[in-house]
């Protein structure tokens, strides 16, 4: 019997070029905009249902988030006015200029609400200008994902069902992190934290076994190791936030520090573990041959 044929490319050489984005620039971007939508969210209910430590971190965590992120955005662009150029026109087919029109009314709507915020001058703008951004805090947090699964790249392609549910939960765990640091009013946050750790760990775990051979990009190398200490100060800054229910006083305020940094950790490294599996995958050409000849193979009867 003739034995199965094995991978080859061209050469060995790179089948789709890799995408020009840098470190720490791009990942920094993703997890900072998580970080602001859902800071922004909470801010606004914290509002409503009169938390007023907790609006107050939430829109200072959305204004630092915003502000931070297009700094790295307009730093990996290279010049300021290439920001400005991608909103001169809105096309809702191109997840870039629907996530520009995203990001920049966001901001400027955090900034006016972290300011009222700041000053006390205007409080019912502040309020009106913290709706605004807290409802266009979840688009933030999961348009990134729909950027990436719109690439030709196959690590970020393949898993464009998991991709917003990873990067939505690992914003929630972030900005409910985040807002642990209110103290007494974080009873809200801590549970969006928990919440978003579940919901992270869980697509996570959906997107390796669906996406069969592609799968390998994001469990083994440097991308591998990165998920999964990203797994792990995930997990356990879940554990710290729950813990911190039961306890009191300077051990409760110990308990919601140490969630916080380390559900932040996690979703850190999250967003760098899939950039880089990303990365990873573009460059290695099996990534882009096998799956294709997977589906190939299931299209023809008989095989």
């Amino acid at each position: 019997m003739v034995p199965e044929a094995e991978f080859r490319s061209y050469y060995g050489r790179q089948i789709i070029k890799s995408p020009t984005w840098k470190v720490p620039d791009v990942p920094a971007y993703l997890y900072l905009g998580g970080v602001a939508g859902v800071s922004a969210a909470l801010a606004a209910l914290a509002d409503v249902t009169d938390r007023p430590a907790l609006r107050r971190v939430g829109r200072f965590g959305a204004l630092f988030g915003a502000t931070v992120s297009v700094g790295a955005l307009v730093h990996d662009l290279g010049r300021p006015e290439r920001f400005l150029n991608m909103l001169r026109v809105f096309k809702p087919t191109s997840p870039l200029s629907v996530g520009s029109w995203i990001l920049a009314p966001f901001g400027t709507l955090a900034g006016a609400a972290a300011m009222s915020e700041l000053t006390g001058i205007a409080p019912q703008l502040g309020r009106l200008a913290g709706v605004g951004s807290g409802i266009l805090g979840p688009a933030l947090t999961t348009y990134t994902a729909v950027l990436l699964a719109n690439t030709a790249v196959p690590a970020w392609h393949e898993a464009y069902r998991e991709l917003p549910f990873v990067f939505a939960g690992s914003a929630m765990a972030s900005g409910g992190g985040l807002g642990l640091l209110a103290g007494d009013q974080s009873g809200p946050a801590r549970k969006v934290a928990v919440a978003g750790a579940a919901l992270e760990l869980a697509a996570t775990a959906v997107l390796e076994r669906r996406i069969g051979f592609t799968a390998s990009a994001y469990t083994t190398g440097r991308p591998g190791a990165v998920l999964k200490a990203a797994r792990g100060a995930t997990v356990a800054g879940a554990l710290a936030a729950l813990a911190g229910v039961r306890a009191t006083g300077p051990r409760r305020r110990a308990l919601s520090i140490l969630g916080a940094l380390l559900v932040n950790a996690g979703s850190a490294a999250t967003r760098y573990g899939v950039f880089d599996a990303g990365m990873a995958s573009a460059r290695d050409p099996a990534y882009t041959v096998i799956p294709q000849r997977q589906r190939l193979d299931a299209r023809t009867p008989g095989s």
